[in-house]
């Protein structure tokens, strides 16, 4: 079984992922959606002159001086007459400039006596937002491939745009295998535990866009893993266990009865050495991770978070930061080791702390990390303040 670096396994993977097809959505619900089509501006936003205080409107050519109030002009109600030499209008904040005016005064710096207004010197510009300031009619504002996130979505709305053309989210179908996985609330036997992983990637998994179907766990027999394996609906199949070579481990010979073409057979990753990818003879997707929690969650960010972005037509590019170490840490073996870890600041500097603990088993050692440790194969030893590859992990 020849064990692929991480980065070549994750490209054959990808490589037998290509987008799903797109739908229109309205805009209220493409939250987490991911775009299958720019968009593009269709006017200058603001449309005109704008003032960005509650004023008046005033020439700078005018100021200082008395000047002739000669209208007002509000969001949405603007003065439609040109402002001549002498005169003002009092004017809110996001309201039409009148022709002929050229700056803003706040109120606080004039002073009003009737249908006067006296004004110190200004500037021209001062206080005005230039129609097309913020985005101009053609201008792409939002690319295909971007996820609506609800910043992108008032940029779509901006825009003029009420529904959005994204890709399909991509069907996940996902299950547990092995004789000692009992669900809660089920009691467990003495010697099984309760299945935690595929309930965690099952949340992962609609973090990340896609829909989830999950089965409940399948117990070790070939022709049982074959028939969940054909029941599984979905783009993608995701098992958690029975992915390894032992006398216990189907889910690789229930998937070559079904037509199994193998792209990854074996993963140079600690942990996750039995992670692997093929396509089913009727062309979903199959991803299995091993049965160890923390080895699912870990292989789960390096393959499963990259395939469905792909599936979506989003960048499937796995994010990483630079940090400093902050305790030193021995060579590494020849598996490139993801350590879970925790990232802080310290001084204004980016920290990194792996727990010492690496255990793939230990689920708690997980919940109290926010990011993961990059070692790559055959890595010197590290010196405390040596900066290192970290994948920072999205916690609340």
């Amino acid at each position: 079984m020849k064990l692929l670096p991480v980065d070549e396994a994750r490209a054959r993977m990808l490589a037998e992922v290509s987008a799903l097809p797109s739908e229109t959505v309205a805009i209220a619900s493409s939250i987490g959606r991911v775009l299958a089509e720019d968009v593009t501006a269709v006017r200058d936003q603001p449309p005109f002159n704008a003032s960005a205080m509650d004023g008046w409107a005033v020439r700078a050519a005018d100021a200082p001086g008395a000047l002739r109030i000669v209208g007002e002009s509000a969001a949405g109600h603007a003065y439609e007459g040109a402002v001549g030499a002498g005169e003002a209008v009092r004017i809110f904040t996001g309201a039409a400039i009148p022709a002929g005016c050229d700056a803003i005064m706040i109120q606080e710096d004039a002073t009003r006596d009737g249908e006067t207004v006296t004004v110190p010197e200004v500037k021209p510009g001062h206080h005005v937002r230039p129609a097309g300031g913020d985005f101009v009619r053609g201008q792409v504002l939002l690319a295909r491939g971007r996820r609506i996130d609800p910043w992108r979505l008032s940029l779509a709305a901006a825009a003029g745009r009420a529904e959005l053309s994204v890709a399909r989210r991509p069907r996940v179908a996902l299950f547990s295998t092995g004789e000692e996985i009992v669900e809660a609330p089920a009691v467990p036997g003495p010697f099984q535990i309760y299945d935690s992983g595929s309930r965690a990637l099952a949340a992962l998994v609609q973090g990340w866009g896609a829909e989830v179907s999950r089965a409940k766990p399948v117990r070790d027999d070939l022709e049982t893993t074959i028939q969940a394996l054909r029941d599984a609906e979905g783009d993608l199949v995701v098992t958690v266990g029975g992915a390894s070579v032992g006398d216990h481990d189907l889910v690789r010979a229930a998937a070559e009865a079904l037509g199994l073409d193998l792209k990854v057979a074996s993963v140079n990753v600690r942990p996750g050495k039995p992670t692997f990818f093929g396509v089913l003879g009727d062309g979903r997707r199959l991803l299995g991770l091993p049965g160890n929690p923390a080895s699912a969650l870990v292989c789960a960010e390096l393959f499963l978070r990259p395939l469905i972005a792909a599936f979506q037509g989003a960048d499937p590019t796995l994010r990483t930061i630079g940090a400093r170490l902050c305790r030193p840490l021995p060579a590494n073996g020849s598996r490139e080791h993801w350590m879970r870890a925790k990232l802080g600041h310290e001084d204004g500097a980016v920290m990194v702390e792996p727990f010492a603990d690496q255990d793939s088993s230990l689920i708690g050692v997980f919940s109290a990390s926010n990011a993961l440790l990059r070692r790559p194969a055959d890595a010197p030893p590290a010196a405390t303040g040596d900066i290192v590859e970290v994948a920072p992990l999205a916690r609340a």
